[in-house]
């Protein structure tokens, strides 16, 4: 049976609800965060701020220069990681036609922390050019790079007589991961103090590196991404059902998986670059978008993105207050939800694995 069809006897909520209450969750977490963090800034001067900035105002109060230089960019940064991560997981649920795929099972996410920890350990003895030639978008460029070529790597062995076989693409994507995580094993073993730091604090994820130029790149290539994504939800729709119904049905159906899989690797691999490795945000924001629209991806795909970016930013918020003025790695707060969301779906889905 497929992921679609398992939630077909639920009642649904209307689109506009679903996409309507994603709007508001965001809205909240958005102005959450911007109050909330070490330098706290209440819904009075933020208004404030907002006023300033409608006005051009040329004497920036601390509220306004937090807020532009500091928050802002990291909440933009958020939303786009948390879209890129909740419509991505979407459509890898509905290419492998199961609720517990994510976005780093083809490889992504392994394949930017690979790249990134040999920039790291190895950048300045392999490309000591490097650095002076791309600035502070190195260690960014090389994990979007790895990113990709992991998940052509990936998509290339599940090549079979001209189709793509999402089972075999799922077995390559475990071995990849399994590979990428050797590797970075390895790394850490030959790594200085320093440069093990620095693995670690990226492996871990974090919001905290968002600089305007990073922001802006992001935020275009995801967009991008989100709105081709949701051409595909119709061709998912009929995936559903099979790929020789959805052949029949004419639905291009080795034109879908190739789309999905470069969207996916475009948006998740410019946000892994950027802030490191985020988990289960593409796993549990699908499900729960699923739960209460059913499985239309018409719905799922938008109210994934949304979700996702709420929760993205509501972790950050937390990540940045519970232990103020020190900052809680974005990565261990989403694990810490994730990991019981993941071990529920196993059991309510473990008669049909």
């Amino acid at each position: 049976m497929s992921a679609a069809a398992s939630h077909g006897d639920h009642r649904r909520w209307p689109a506009s609800l679903v996409l309507g209450a994603g709007l508001v969750l965001l809205a909240i977490s958005f102005i959450a965060g911007s109050a909330r963090g070490a330098y706290a800034i209440s819904p009075f001067q933020l208004w404030n701020v907002l006023l300033d900035m409608l006005a051009g105002s040329t004497q920036p109060s601390p509220e306004h220069l937090v807020f532009m230089n500091i928050r802002l960019p990291r909440l933009l940064l958020g939303v786009a990681a948390g879209a890129a991560l909740g419509m991505s997981g979407a459509l890898m649920q509905g290419l492998f036609r199961n609720p517990l795929a994510d976005p780093g099972l083809i490889g992504v996410s392994s394949g930017a922390a690979l790249a990134a920890g040999m920039t790291i350990v190895l950048g300045s003895m392999w490309f000591p050019e490097m650095p002076r030639t791309l600035g502070s978008w190195t260690l960014v460029s090389t994990a979007f790079v790895g990113s990709l070529l992991v998940t052509v790597l990936v998509y290339a062995l599940s090549q079979q007589d001209g189709a793509t076989r999402v089972g075999i693409m799922l077995l390559a994507g475990v071995a990849i991961n399994a590979l990428a995580g050797a590797g970075l094993g390895y790394l850490t073993f030959l790594a200085t103090d320093e440069q093990l730091r620095n693995i670690q604090f990226w492996l871990l994820g974090s919001l905290g590196g968002a600089r305007w130029s990073a922001v802006a790149l992001v935020f275009s290539i995801v967009t991008v991404a989100c709105a081709a994504g949701l051409t595909l939800a119709r061709p998912l729709n009929a995936i559903a059902l099979g790929e020789t119904q959805a052949a029949l049905l004419g639905v291009p159906v080795e034109r879908v998986k190739r789309f999905a899989v470069l969207l996916t690797a475009l948006a998740v691999g410019a946000v892994t670059a950027t802030t490191g490795i985020i988990g289960f945000i593409g796993l549990v924001a699908p499900h729960c978008v699923r739960l209460v629209a059913g499985p239309d991806h018409r719905i799922v795909l938008p109210g994934s993105a949304l979700l996702g970016a709420a929760l993205v930013l509501a972790a950050d918020s937390v990540a940045r207050t519970m232990v103020k003025p020190a900052e809680l790695p974005l990565g261990v707060l989403t694990a810490f939800v994730g990991v019981p969301f993941f071990l529920l779906l196993l059991r309510h889905f473990r008669s049909r694995l």
